[in-house]
């Protein structure tokens, strides 16, 4: 199964603060704040939510299409992400841009705050996917992930055009577009990715509700923080997944690419919504234990170990034969 990843492609500047974001705010100064956070560590990471998706998915075997746009100082990153397993050769280089950075800051509770730089990134709506169809001889599903909202569009249009069945994954990006946007990026999704905050955002920007949202795509996928996933069809039995345990708790980064990433991972070798649940949950827990977003080393026995402790050996048996 041909699967391409479209979204944004960073480099990661992550802090941790030792206090708590929300014992800094005052409830009636919450128009005029102004605050700065001394903090602990900085660590600078690759990341980007195309390039995440696509290492954790390369880390599982299954040799996923990264389709983006970086600077023209991404040769090392590329060479680091050809060397783990992803097709890189979609990739735009701007002659005049820097490849985009996101600089985030984590609190006790694990709450952040972040922001993103571009950058690139604004060069991805030149990105036509027919010539990365034909490159690599078809795609069977397009992920559109956050990334310059011009070219999520672009994307989502062309795959309807195309008749290429997509996913959508709005993550950081939604909380910049409107409703119209929304519906347009949404209908038609074979999978709709959101967290729980997102889905009620989707459904407030939208105006559709939860139903309606359910009838325009084939699959609702709803991350839930340490209870796991909930995947949802119109008529369909409702699939809940649990996380496995956790070996440590060190940095939330990226949980939701790496998810995504076992997920597709699961579509492509063909095993049933729960074993992909299951897969994108526990690469997830492999994440949080780390500090940056492509920092885990996925390895075969210790992963089957887990995930056979996690989810019992009927699904091991089911993953392990896919599992390089």
């Amino acid at each position: 199964m041909r699967i391409a990843v479209t979204g944004s492609i960073a480099t990661d500047h992550l802090m941790t603060f030792p206090g708590r974001f929300a014992d800094q705010f005052v409830a009636d100064q919450m128009h005029t704040v102004s605050l700065s956070f001394l903090v602990d560590t900085l660590d600078v990471r690759r990341g980007g939510v195309g390039a995440n998706i696509c290492f954790g998915m390369g880390q599982l075997g299954t040799a996923p299409i990264l389709v983006g746009a970086a600077g023209a100082d991404f040769d090392e990153y590329r060479a680091w992400l050809d060397r783990h397993g992803v097709d890189t050769d979609s990739v735009r280089i701007s002659e005049v841009l820097h490849t985009a950075r996101f600089v985030c800051t984590t609190d006790s509770d694990h709450n952040q705050i972040g922001s993103f730089y571009t950058g690139a990134m604004s060069e991805a709506r030149q990105i036509e996917l027919k010539a990365v169809s034909d490159r690599v001889g078809g795609l069977d599903l397009v992920l559109i992930g956050a990334d310059d909202p011009e070219a999520m569009l672009r994307h989502t249009e062309e795959c309807k055009t195309r008749s290429i069945p997509f996913a959508a994954d709005f993550s950081q990006q939604i909380a910049r577009m409107s409703g119209d946007d929304i519906r347009t990026l949404l209908d038609g999704a074979t999978y709709l990715f959101s967290n729980e905050y997102e889905k009620g955002l989707i459904e407030s920007k939208t105006g559709w509700s939860d139903t309606e949202i359910l009838d325009r795509v084939g699959h609702r996928v709803t991350t839930l923080g340490a209870s796991g996933v909930r995947i949802e069809h119109a008529g369909g039995k409702r699939i809940e997944v649990g996380c496995p345990e956790e070996e440590a708790k060190v940095d939330p980064t990226g949980v939701g690419d790496a998810f995504r990433a076992g997920f597709l991972s699961g579509l492509s070798w063909d095993v049933s919504l729960e074993r992909a649940a299951q897969v994108g949950c526990m690469v997830a827990t492999l994440v949080i234990e780390t500090v940056g977003t492509q920092e885990y080393t996925l390895r075969r026995a210790h992963f089957m170990d887990r995930f056979t402790k996690a989810y019992g050996h009927d699904a091991a048996a089911d993953v392990r034969a896919h599992l390089h």
